[in-house]
């Protein structure tokens, strides 16, 4: 599994730290996290046979933390995507520079799909529709291959929960099928496109529950709407509870938001509220393109 994929293996060096990224093609392409290079044009890469060229920063989508970028070589083995899921509890290993140890690999199996990270909403764009995987990732293995038995990448590391949260070996990758659909992307028109409500979702808490009379802590709260945006235009008012999206319960702000992540702007979905006014009902809204976000 190793022996296919490290050759594609990378480490991008910023003046920040280091991270890890995935040959994307022979002509120089790097894939790895947006956080990664984060406010930078201008990155160096080492490879796993010694050298190291400089790369620029070619396109970001810091709503899937993807970046993309060009190195000053040619002739690169490039990894193979694989954009079928990962079977729950089959085997799996991690390519990247851990703290700097270049190239490292760690092993273990698929814990689960379309895993949120808790309380990622809260910091801006949440991280969801992810791969769970007990191989050990830690800072530096962002942006790095996560392989499958077959020697493909199903994933590209992503964040892991710190063992100081009580966490053994919880580590999270996007899904091989979402990088491939954003690289297209970024590729074609320098930037992705994301299905957008124009509300902020926010967790539902006992206190909130207390203080307004509320049933119980199911659901979202609309924290905040925005002017002119698909919920203002639909009647959605901060204060009203989101029960669900298109008749799927959703219980956490990191659960709205990954039934977003399968929409696409343009389209409509109808949720289901409980207004500030007690009363429950179902709203129809019509999804347009979040607007461009900085990292």
């Amino acid at each position: 599994m190793a022996a296919q994929v490290d050759p594609s293996a990378v480490t991008i060096l910023t003046d920040g730290g280091n991270g890890s990224g995935v040959v994307f093609d022979a002509d120089g392409l790097i894939v790895t996290n947006e956080h990664v290079v984060r406010g930078r044009t201008d990155v160096e890469v080492a490879f796993v046979d010694g050298q190291r060229v400089a790369g620029t920063v070619r396109a970001t989508d810091p709503v899937t933390d993807i970046a993309l970028v060009q190195a000053q070589r040619r002739g690169l083995p490039a990894a193979r995507f694989e954009p079928a899921p990962p079977v729950v509890g089959s085997l799996a290993i991690v390519i990247g520079s851990p703290l700097g140890f270049e190239n490292s690999v760690t092993a273990g199996v698929i814990s689960g799909l379309h895993r949120e990270v808790p309380g990622s909403a809260a910091y801006g764009q949440s991280l969801v529709d992810l791969i769970q995987t007990d191989a050990a990732i830690s800072p530096g293995n962002s942006g790095g291959a996560l392989v499958n038995p077959a020697g493909a990448v199903t994933g590209i590391s992503l964040a892991y929960i710190p063992p100081q949260s009580g966490a053994v070996s919880i580590g999270f990758a996007i899904p091989a099928a979402t990088v491939l659909d954003v690289v297209d992307q970024l590729q074609r028109t320098g930037r992705a496109t994301h299905a957008f409500a124009g509300l902020a979702p926010a967790a539902i808490t006992q206190q909130m529950v207390d203080r307004l009379g509320l049933p119980d802590t199911n659901g979202v709260i609309t924290a905040g709407v925005v002017p002119g945006g698909p919920a203002a235009r639909a009647g959605i008012r901060a204060g009203d509870i989101i029960r669900s999206v298109n008749g799927t319960p959703v219980t956490t702000p990191e659960s709205f938001q990954a039934a977003l992540r399968t929409r696409q702007p343009g389209e409509s979905a109808t949720l289901g509220i409980r207004g500030i006014d007690g009363q429950e009902r179902n709203v129809t809204i019509t999804l347009t393109d979040r607007p461009a976000v900085s990292g």
